[in-house]
């Protein structure tokens, strides 16, 4: 349990500086329990504490964890080149608060994006040492062959990797699309084994981060939401 003075909540919770926050209270912008609030030096319980800013109710969270269903042509760097950075998918104030992707799908990249403000959870999330599987469904140029999926199972060697990258599974889905789950994550890895076993990835779209499934989300393309404790769990099974 921890208490804390009403500024400072909203301060944690990525709407402006302490002193912007304390300035919203007083112009009576912000209400808890159905009455609004004005003195910023009054202190709330933040465990599940629920208030109202400019008319939109918000869940107070020490971390943030969501799940997007990231579309095409979106970057997931902080300073973009080319396309939107992914964070202008989500509320401003998650921006403030340091959320981040963890890891990275590329522009041309669909699927499921995972993002935190959690430094730990990032960390585990993308350490190679985890071995968590992610599943991808790609599209490639020329067709789907069991000589190719043979070659993904058995590994490809990359030219900047000192030994041969395999799948864990590889399967035909389509003529021009297989589904492939790796682990460890290399850079743009999917494209680069398919390029190494004679073929092109064309569409790339992930599925899957250990357990948690895209589909189960129902979340259409641009759209998160929050990760509960036990999807977050799923994340560590495979």
């Amino acid at each position: 349990m921890s208490k804390q003075h009403l500024d400072r909540i909203l301060q944690s919770q990525g709407f402006g500086t302490r002193k912007w926050c304390a300035e919203l209270i007083a112009d009576g912008e912000v209400s808890i329990n159905g009455g609004v609030v004005t003195d910023s030096r009054i202190t709330f319980e933040t465990n599940g504490l629920q208030f109202t800013l400019f008319g939109e109710v918000w869940t107070y969270r020490e971390h943030i964890y969501l799940a997007l269903n990231k579309p095409a042509d979106y970057e997931c760097s902080r300073k973009p080149s080319h396309h939107p950075r992914v964070l202008s998918l989500l509320p401003e104030q998650f921006a403030l608060r340091d959320v981040q992707p963890v890891g990275r799908l590329d522009h041309d990249t669909t699927g499921l994006l995972l993002m935190s403000d959690d430094g730990a959870f990032i960390h585990a999330q993308s350490s190679p040492k985890r071995h968590i599987p992610k599943v991808y469904v790609a599209t490639t140029h020329d067709p789907v062959t069991p000589q190719l999926v043979a070659k993904l199972l058995s590994g490809v060697k990359l030219h900047d990797e000192p030994a041969s990258l395999a799948a864990v599974t590889c399967r035909m889905v389509d003529t021009h699309q297989l589904e492939i789950v790796l682990e460890q994550g290399k850079y743009h890895q999917v494209k680069r084994m398919l390029a190494a076993a004679g073929n092109h990835c064309t569409a790339l779209r992930r599925t899957e981060i250990g357990g948690l499934k895209l589909n189960a989300l129902r979340l259409a393309e641009g759209e998160w939401c929050y990760l509960n404790e036990a999807q977050r769990i799923l994340l560590t099974t495979g």
